[in-house]
């Protein structure tokens, strides 16, 4: 008899939302007004006739808090300046995952391959990742690592001309490899560069 699997979906987290006037259960309230201004602990009752008299919402800001505080809000907007800093936080935290990406290079690579990994490298950079540039040294060319180390430099440069670039980390051997880290410069920067070639 053949078995059936259910396909398992990662459940996400429930999603914040506040409290809005009669949905606030509390029997009091630390109330904030429109103003900022702090008038104290009220009855729930009396604290959301009092908003609705000045035209606002009362929004339950902080509900762990006791008792729970309310601010006199327009919700409407509240809720739309919310999303406007949600969205601005993805932004920056998908900004900030960058990636770094390896380009392999090998001692006797031909000039088509190596414009070839020169084109996937700065397609990398392009896209604000990182670009770890490997060069595998095998048998008899560990005795021309100096060679090597040029080769890997020659090619960082013929990068650079095509897609201004900074270094981090410089050409260094680890094991049986030759390794350099490189990335975007600024977009101020790389203007700079353009100019003064």
């Amino acid at each position: 008899m053949r078995r059936t699997y259910r396909k398992r979906y990662k459940r996400q987290a429930p999603e914040k939302t506040h409290r809005v006037n009669r949905q606030i259960r509390a029997p009091e309230v630390s109330v904030i007004d429109e103003e900022g201004v702090a008038l104290g602990v009220m009855r729930t009752e009396d604290a959301g006739n009092l908003a609705h008299e000045r035209g606002y919402d009362m929004v339950e800001v902080s509900p762990l808090a006791q008792p729970p505080v309310v601010k006199f809000l327009d919700f409407g907007s509240f809720k739309y300046q919310e999303e406007k800093r949600k969205q601005k936080t993805r932004v920056q935290q998908k900004e900030k995952q960058v990636e770094v990406k390896a380009i392999r290079l090998t001692f006797r690579i031909g000039e088509h391959d190596k414009e070839v990994r020169k084109k996937a490298a700065i397609k990398f950079l392009e896209g604000n990742d990182k670009v770890k540039v490997e060069m595998t040294i095998r048998g008899r060319e560990h005795r021309h690592t100096d060679l090597a180390k040029e080769k890997v430099n020659q090619f960082i440069e013929s990068i650079n001309q095509s897609f201004p670039v900074a270094i981090e980390q410089q050409v260094t051997k680890q094991g049986g490899k030759l390794l350099a880290i490189i990335y975007a410069v600024p977009q101020h920067a790389a203007q700079d560069h353009k100019s003064s070639a």
